[in-house]
């Protein structure tokens, strides 16, 4: 006896593939939700990324919005348009709310402090302490202060280094470095 099922959504033309999808998400068959993502996934990212313009962020709507399409599948009206363009449209106002969030604003308000390796480099040769006044400054502090700051800061010394060259305990080092900060502190304000 040969036994006639329905056949694969994949294999139905236009509409009616379209309303076999349909009635599978309804019913929750799970690999309905594998060829509704197959099919619209990559048309749907790219109408995200129209709102969002950050392709992690798009990435995360698109799976809120196919979840929201899975849950409120029997919300969907075929009378009233096609299953894509309902799609967008619960996908697009999952992207306005994420747009739209109190997260969203702030993320997109601070600038990332990450630098790459070449923007650390480029920092680090274009730094001259005479930009800022600094030599001048250190006029305003005794000379032993002075010394330890030169090691330190234009020397590139550490405070153990610094204790060695100038033959010094390394607590004195420290204590110094911290008096002329605080004199230093008091000058550039």
């Amino acid at each position: 006896m040969l036994t006639i099922t329905s056949p694969s959504p994949v294999f139905l033309a236009g509409e009616d593939r379209e309303a076999a999808l349909v009635a599978q998400l309804i019913a929750r068959d799970e690999r309905a939700l594998r060829v509704l993502y197959d099919r619209y996934a990559n048309n749907l990212l790219t109408v995200i990324l129209r709102v969002v313009r950050d392709k992690a962020l798009a990435q995360d709507v698109l799976q809120e919005g196919l979840l929201k399409v899975w849950l409120s599948i029997a919300s969907y009206d075929a009378s009233r348009g096609r299953l894509f363009t309902w799609m967008v449209r619960v996908c697009c106002n999952q992207a306005i709310d994420a747009v739209r969030s109190p997260r969203h604003r702030f993320n997109s308000a601070t600038q990332s402090l990450d630098i790459t390796g070449v923007q650390r480099a480029q920092a680090a040769t274009s730094f001259n302490p005479e930009h800022i006044g600094l030599r001048e400054l250190l006029l305003h502090l005794k000379p032993r202060q002075r010394e330890v700051i030169d090691l330190l800061y234009f020397g590139g010394c550490t405070q153990v280094e610094a204790a060695e060259q100038l033959g010094i305990p390394l607590a004195t080092v420290k204590t110094r470095a911290r008096a002329a900060l605080l004199v230093l502190t008091r000058f550039s304000n």
